[in-house]
């Protein structure tokens, strides 16, 4: 400056003056004008600098007035536990949590269908998951064994029918062969309820198709039984009353095991149905589409009345599995019913202990297992003897047999 400042009765210099940049240069004090200042100039004109012409420190980038470096989007700040409350350290958000700001102070919850990204700074839809049949390795392995139960079944049943009137098939009532044979393959079928997205439809389908079912075969296995049972501890063998009581009775039991199954689907239904649920919590990142019970009451009604009727058809066919009859199914009957109380005992803690759609996964492998256990240990042997043993599939040696 000229001369010595002067100020007007506002405290305001009405001097010109310029900005000078002192530095440091080989030991060297250097004084650098950068600017100047005109208070008579017009409002906006009156101050001049040339930013780029600073040094600051033998460096032209700007110092950063504060002790904490930035914290970028994905983070938060910290306060550290100092005097001083500009300080802080930078912290990354928790899982399910964003920033999109810089130096943001709080992390943001993504909404429940969203889950954050590798950098934390923003929130994308979540993984769906479900048994898809599309590129999912486990529904083609349980799609195969289905369809490869199917037809079985029906080979098995076209054998019944074309073999209807041998000794073999007609053995403890070929028309309940022919029902235990149908829910079977209906059982067999029901697995497709369980694959694909779930729905309301389809979780109420899949939750009591399999009880009913189920409850249908177990039925026409406790009622072949009892005719074993019957036409060994009658009286008058032979006797034309006995099978008509015998017949009538087994249909009797067929309908009336059904129909409770029946009925418990119908108050499980009307109460508190099966729905399709968002599971959000069983994995970070992934939406499990399920299936909800609804009433869990209801659920383990149906899978405790299947357990009553199996082990009442298991305790009756060990009984009479011993009884002379030259097509006494009794024994395999008992190793159906075991397998079958096997199967859906360790399906339970199994069912319990997973999640997702390894949860459905366990209940499908308990109804192929069940349905493959009761065809195979029932009509495999009777097939084979039909087809390939035919010298004993005759009265004559039904008779000869029977009076050995």
């Amino acid at each position: 400056m000229d001369s010595a400042p002067y100020f007007d009765e506002n405290g305001e210099s009405v001097h010109a003056y310029q900005i000078i940049n002192w530095f440091y240069e080989e030991n060297i004090i250097v004084r650098y004008p950068i600017g100047n200042f005109t208070p008579w100039a017009v409002d906006g004109e009156q101050l001049h600098v040339d930013h780029q012409g600073i040094i600051w420190r033998n460096s032209r980038d700007v110092p950063v007035s504060r002790c904490s470096e930035i914290c970028l989007p994905g983070s938060r700040k910290k306060p550290r536990e100092t005097i001083h409350t500009c300080c802080y350290d930078c912290v990354p958000c928790s899982d399910g949590e964003f920033s999109n700001i810089t130096d943001s102070d709080t992390c943001i919850n993504c909404p429940i269908e969203e889950w954050t990204n590798e950098k934390r700074d923003q929130c994308l839809p979540k993984m769906m998951e479900f048994l898809s049949y599309h590129n999912d390795t486990v529904v083609s392995i349980f799609s195969f064994l289905t369809v490869f139960g199917c037809l079985v079944t029906c080979l098995i049943f076209g054998t019944f029918i074309i073999y209807r009137d041998t000794p073999i098939v007609k053995a403890n009532n070929r028309n309940l062969s022919y029902l235990l044979l149908i829910s079977i393959f209906l059982s067999f079928l029901s697995v497709f309820w369980f694959l694909g997205r779930p729905s309301n439809v389809n979780c109420r389908l899949r939750e009591t198709s399999f009880g009913i079912l189920f409850s249908v075969a177990i039925s026409s296995l406790f009622a072949k039984t009892l005719l074993v049972f019957i036409a060994f501890k009658s009286t008058k063998p032979g006797s034309s009353r006995r099978k008509m009581v015998g017949m009538k009775l087994s249909y009797t039991i067929v309908i009336l095991g059904s129909s409770i199954q029946v009925a418990i689907c119908v108050v499980w239904l009307s109460v508190s149905p099966p729905f399709q649920d968002l599971d959000t919590q069983s994995y970070e990142g992934r939406i499990i589409i399920c299936c909800n019970e609804g009433s869990v009451i209801g659920f383990y009604s149906v899978l405790g009345y299947l357990g009553l009727l199996a082990s009442v058809s298991f305790v009756l066919a060990f009984m009479v599995r011993t009884l002379p009859d030259s097509f006494n199914e009794a024994k395999y009957i008992t190793f159906s019913m075991l397998l079958f109380c096997s199967v859906w005992i360790a399906m339970i803690p199994a069912y319990l202990s997973t999640r997702g759609k390894y949860m459905v996964a366990v209940e499908i492998f308990a109804v192929l297992a069940s349905s493959a256990g009761l065809l195979g240990c029932v009509f495999i042997p009777k097939s084979y003897n039909v087809l390939f043993r035919s010298e004993i599939n005759k009265k004559s040696a039904l008779l000869g047999r029977n009076t050995k």
